[in-house]
């Protein structure tokens, strides 16, 4: 409406314009109406110059409004109507179409703004890499899986595996890869999968990453309880009788040995027999008790979690262990960074295990000059909570590494092979890991990944 009243306005005054034009050339031609001839033409300057204006009025508000859209400056406001008739209208035509703009470009960077959300709170890494190697990490749970290391080029990848590095640039659109990555000194399994997309006519490759390490644990530690359940069961079932009959077999020899008194050789002969039923008794007690201590790996209750500071339980240990390893020569070397240091956890099962890797440690030094244990607590590059027990022994062979967590394999002479399996389901139920790495000048290492 405001556009068709200007254009009537416009084309009035044009009218007028030509009409005293018209009247103009009528007076020049008259002899003795020079005042009139004056006073027209005045009249038509004015008309002229008032056209003008209103033309350059206009010009000067559209050209405000076509910056104000070009540039989304959505705060502009057209208020014309002190500049005349039709200006109004006008202004208000331009001010209720940079407020449908701004609706459009709020809503669109309301959903630009849901979408980033949603993919910064995706718990699945994401990246891009380029035709040039760059990469692009996208959301807060890549940025957690790299931690503070630079990841801006594809070469930036090997320092979480050469093989890591080489999937990420081989793998083809749509392939799904099972990769080893390395992190903090420990290895986990990823899943990668790969697509292409293509923005702008610029080709990237979008990788997804899902840490299943956790999920194969998980697995692993099932199956291992459902055959420790079966085999106990089983070897229960067997192991019980013999062991009653045993029992039951050496009060027979008694009572057969004082009813045979008079015949020595009997005698010897039932005695004997008592040695062998007692052997046979002591083994299947034995068995029954080795048996037993397995039980412990499919029964393990829930963590109880609660918030413990690190210091004070260090503290403890610390006092623990200098009176044990009094006699033996060995230190115990602590350190917690930040000392504010608190975890989420099990007090109960942290400890024991705690109490259970500082022994394995010191037994490993039973033949180490300058015997020492470190205890230290720290977060790791990536923020997660990392205990580490660490000594200066022989270390554990690469061939024996991979099977220490192994459920009932030990390479000591009395051991059970129960603690490092207990210890890695403590860590399992915790939603963490423990690891064996090798100590910088030498030994053992073992992190607890919280």
């Amino acid at each position: 409406m405001g556009f068709k009243r200007f254009s009537v306005l416009l084309a009035g005054r044009l009218v007028f314009i030509m009409l005293m034009l018209m009247g103009l050339s009528y007076l020049v031609t008259i002899p003795g109406y020079h005042a009139a001839t004056f006073l027209a033409f005045c009249v038509l300057v004015f008309l002229v110059v008032e056209v003008y204006q209103f033309v350059q009025r206009t010009n000067a508000e559209i050209s405000r409004f076509l910056d104000a859209a070009r540039y989304a400056d959505f705060s502009q406001r057209f208020r014309m109507h002190d500049l005349g008739a039709g200006f109004g209208e006008l202004g208000e035509t331009f001010t209720d179409i940079l407020k449908r703009f701004q609706e459009v470009r709020a809503g669109q960077e309301k959903e630009l703004r849901h979408l980033k959300a949603l993919v910064e709170h995706v718990p699945v890494p994401l990246l891009s890499l380029y035709s040039d190697g760059a990469l692009t990490v996208w959301n807060n749970a890549a940025r957690r899986l790299f931690g503070s290391l630079s990841t801006t080029h594809l070469n930036d990848l090997a320092q979480f595996g050469t093989v890591f590095q080489k999937e990420v640039a081989e793998i083809g659109p749509g392939d799904r890869r099972l990769v080893a990555f390395y992190a903090d000194e420990v290895e986990q399994q990823m899943m990668l999968v790969a697509t292409k997309i293509i923005i702008d006519g610029k080709p990237e490759k979008l990788f997804s990453l899902q840490n299943i390490q956790s999920e194969l644990d998980v697995a692993q530690l099932q199956a291992w309880q459902d055959l420790v359940r079966v085999l106990t069961h089983e070897i229960m079932n067997s192991i019980t009788p013999v062991a009653s009959l045993a029992k039951t077999a050496v009060d027979l020899v008694d009572d057969a040995a004082r009813k045979v008194t008079d015949n020595p050789e009997v005698v010897a002969e039932l005695g004997d027999v008592k040695d062998a039923v007692n052997t046979v008794a002591r083994r299947s007690d034995k068995l029954n008790q080795f048996v037993s201590s397995y039980r412990s790996l499919t029964r393990l209750p829930e963590p109880k979690k609660k918030l413990i500071r690190l210091q004070d339980m260090f503290n403890e240990l610390t006092t623990l262990f200098e009176k044990e390893w009094r006699n033996s020569g060995i230190r115990l070397n602590v350190v917690i960074e930040p000392d504010e240091l608190d975890i989420s956890a099990d007090r109960e099962m942290l400890e024991q295990v705690l109490i259970n890797m500082l022994q394995n440690a010191g037994q490993a030094l039973s033949d180490t000059p300058d015997s020492t244990v470190w205890l230290a607590a720290r977060l790791n590059r990536r923020g997660r909570v990392t205990i580490e027990i660490a000594d200066n022994g022989p270390g554990v062979p690469a061939d024996l590494a991979k099977r220490i967590f192994v459920p009932f394999f030990t390479t000591k002479r009395e051991g059970s092979g129960v603690g490092l399996a207990l210890t890695r389901q403590v860590m399992t139920a915790h939603g963490g890991s423990v690891n064996l790495g090798e100590r910088e000048g030498g030994g053992a290492k073992f992190s607890l990944i919280f």
